[in-house]
């Protein structure tokens, strides 16, 4: 496809990148994305897919700016609190590149809604609070044989993955890493245990990183692998993560195949 001198201007410093070219950038422009969640994590991921150049961008929240969340909610300024977050957000997306097509999804993911929500895009970023959401998505994703990339925060760390699942082994699914909800008083919700605004805005700007990489073919996936950050220690950690036979959605899989 060709550029207009606008687009030349705004992505100039990705085309003369070996690593993405007048090639990926193209890529990204025709490329779209669904956001779960326009709160901590997805706040830095729509910005930076936005600034990058993808396509159409389609944001699920059911949720309306509150002022605790903008300590680390940045797609949000004040003004904007009482409004619903998928509106905060547009407006933060369409400021930054007005080129963007969003697509708003003012209500919550359920088993229910999500085929239908995932269907229309290429690739989806999963930033929820909770497992039941992220279960629910990443069930889809499997199904609809669309890539997932998940991110989640909570205090001082963060994790980080890529499911692809749908592409058979060696490529393990999200129930292979968790195969049960965790107790309700292991994980406190936000409200209850709090984060470190900047930690999610780590997580949620190497998530876009993984998305970018995905929607380009460039670079090792996180497919296989989580990824851990603490904060406070200024530390990665890589864990590998296989596919498990008695898994009960990409075990099955394998043995009716």
């Amino acid at each position: 496809m060709g550029f207009s001198e606008q687009q030349m201007l705004r992505y100039a410093r990705h085309i003369v990148m070996p690593e993405v070219g007048g090639t990926g950038q193209a890529k990204l422009l025709s490329s779209s994305v669904l956001v779960i969640g326009a709160g901590g994590l997805g706040s830095p991921l729509l910005l930076y897919l936005a600034a990058a150049g993808v396509g159409r961008l389609g944001v699920v929240d059911n949720d309306t700016v509150d002022l605790s969340n903008l300590h680390r909610q940045i797609a949000h300024p004040t003004r904007n609190v009482g409004r619903t977050k998928t509106e905060s957000a547009e407006q933060s997306v369409k400021a930054l590149n007005p080129d963007i097509e969003m697509n708003l999804h003012e209500e919550r993911l359920t088993a229910a809604n999500a085929m239908s929500l995932i269907s229309d895009y290429d690739l989806v970023a999963d930033g929820s609070d909770n497992f039941a959401t992220r279960t629910a998505v990443h069930q889809a994703c499997f199904q609809a044989k669309k890539t997932l990339v998940s991110a989640a925060a909570q205090g001082v760390e963060g994790q980080l993955s890529t499911f692809k699942a749908h592409l058979g082994p060696p490529h393990p699914c999200y129930r292979c890493v968790f195969p049960e909800a965790p107790p309700d008083d292991l994980i406190p919700s936000c409200a209850e245990g709090g984060v470190l605004g900047p930690v999610v805005g780590v997580m949620g700007s190497l998530q876009a990183i993984e998305v970018v990489k995905e929607l380009i073919s460039q670079g090792d996936s996180l497919s296989g692998k989580l990824l851990l950050y603490d904060a406070l220690a200024t530390a990665f950690t890589r864990i590998d993560v296989k596919r498990r036979p008695a898994c009960v959605l990409c075990g099955n899989n394998d043995r009716e195949a």
